[in-house]
């Protein structure tokens, strides 16, 4: 049996690069992470992946006058590494609808907030400002309408009253650790299932929990409700190319 390929992007420090790195060393991703790209090469999550045997890239867009051009160089890396599953984890970069496109069904990214709440950047400081009591993530499929793809799962965390920034970005990307590689692990186990903008497990309403995340006391995990249609992680032959940004 194939072990699914996944390439991870990134553009910062890497923290949940490494959460992904640790799931597989323990067997639990149910894929093998081949390649780590990114747009910067000060990214910290590189040296990450390098200590941990992994092929890195770097397409750096300040190297291309236009985002098409950076979008063609970067697919151009991806397809090198004949991804069955792309990974964003932290990628700073609005992707365009002929890259979206290429891995439609096959890309996702995970998200700070619970979305749809609190798109774009600054998740957490605009939480804060609007006095919210309930904060999180989001693992979600890509697509050409900017972090409103099809949810595959969500973690939340309480919003305590002396929290600042820095404090609730803690505590949601601990949930994030844990959230990113389960939902991983179900693309890559082809267990998966989307319609529309809903995704499940095994094309079943679950509870929270099915993606087999441990959730410590005040958070929770929320799978997404049912579906149709499957996906499957083993992709074979040339990238899809039907369109759509990220």
């Amino acid at each position: 049996m194939n072990v699914p390929r996944v390439t991870v992007l990134i553009s910062g420090r890497g923290s949940n690069l490494a959460a992904l790195i640790d799931t597989e060393r323990r067997g639990a991703l149910g894929g093998h992470i081949t390649t780590v790209a990114s747009n910067r090469a000060d990214a910290g999550g590189l040296a990450i992946a390098a200590a941990n045997g992994i092929a890195t890239r770097v397409v750096d867009h300040r190297d291309h006058a236009e985002r098409d051009a950076f979008d063609h160089a970067l697919a151009a890396v991806l397809d090198a590494s004949e991804p069955d599953l792309v990974v964003l984890a932290g990628f700073m970069r609005i992707l365009g609808p002929a890259f979206v496109g290429r891995y439609d069904g096959r890309m996702i990214n995970v998200h700070p907030s619970l979305l749809p709440s609190y798109t774009g950047l600054h998740t957490h400081r605009r939480a804060l400002a609007d006095g919210v009591r309930i904060h999180g993530c989001t693992v979600h499929f890509v697509t050409g309408d900017v972090d409103h793809g099809p949810v595959i799962a969500q973690g939340a965390v309480p919003v305590h009253d002396d929290d600042d920034e820095a404090a609730l970005a803690a505590r949601v990307l601990e949930v994030e650790h844990r959230l990113l590689p389960a939902a991983v692990r179900a693309f890559c186990e082809g267990r998966l299932v989307i319609a529309g903008r809903r995704v499940c497990v095994n094309g079943q309403s679950i509870p929270a929990g099915t993606l087999e995340v441990p959730t410590p006391p005040n958070e929770s995990v929320v799978p997404a409700k049912a579906g149709t249609q499957r996906l499957s992680s083993n992709v074979t032959g040339s990238p899809r190319t039907r369109g759509r940004p990220g």
